[in-house]
């Protein structure tokens, strides 16, 4: 059984992602999470749109199976890792951000943490 984590931001979007992660299920046993972790900044949505796109992506979670869990966090990656090791996370899908070449990206800090933990697949942006 794998256990996949799709982690979404507040952008319908990211629905892609969801659907990816479907996809991917290779068995009905294999269990789908959507995780939503944004910084804890004191405001947690900034706008309707904000709120209207988590609305939609956690119909397309439901939709897929899974549930959308949101979160906020001062350290977005330390607890996007705490999520994979308290559900046993085989593998975790996001999608590329900034530039795939930036050592210091968002994707390569958190592939860093993920190191023997779960495998990353980084899916490019919709061109």
């Amino acid at each position: 059984m794998n256990n996949i984590m799709v982690c979404v931001t507040k952008q319908k979007t990211c629905e892609r992602l969801i659907n990816y992660g479907k996809a991917h299920r290779a068995s009905e046993e294999d269990q789908l999470f959507v995780i939503h972790v944004a910084e804890d900044t004191g405001h947690f949505l900034g706008n309707s749109q904000e709120g209207d796109a988590l609305e939609f992506l956690y119909e397309k979670a439901r939709e897929a199976g899974a549930t959308l869990t949101v979160e906020k966090s001062g350290d977005v990656i330390g607890t996007l890792v705490e999520i994979v090791d308290r559900h046993g996370i085989t593998e975790v899908i996001a999608g590329q951000s900034g530039d795939p070449d930036d050592a210091d990206s968002f994707i390569h800090r958190f592939e860093k943490r993920l190191s023997g933990k779960a495998r990353l697949t980084v899916v490019p942006a919709a061109s």
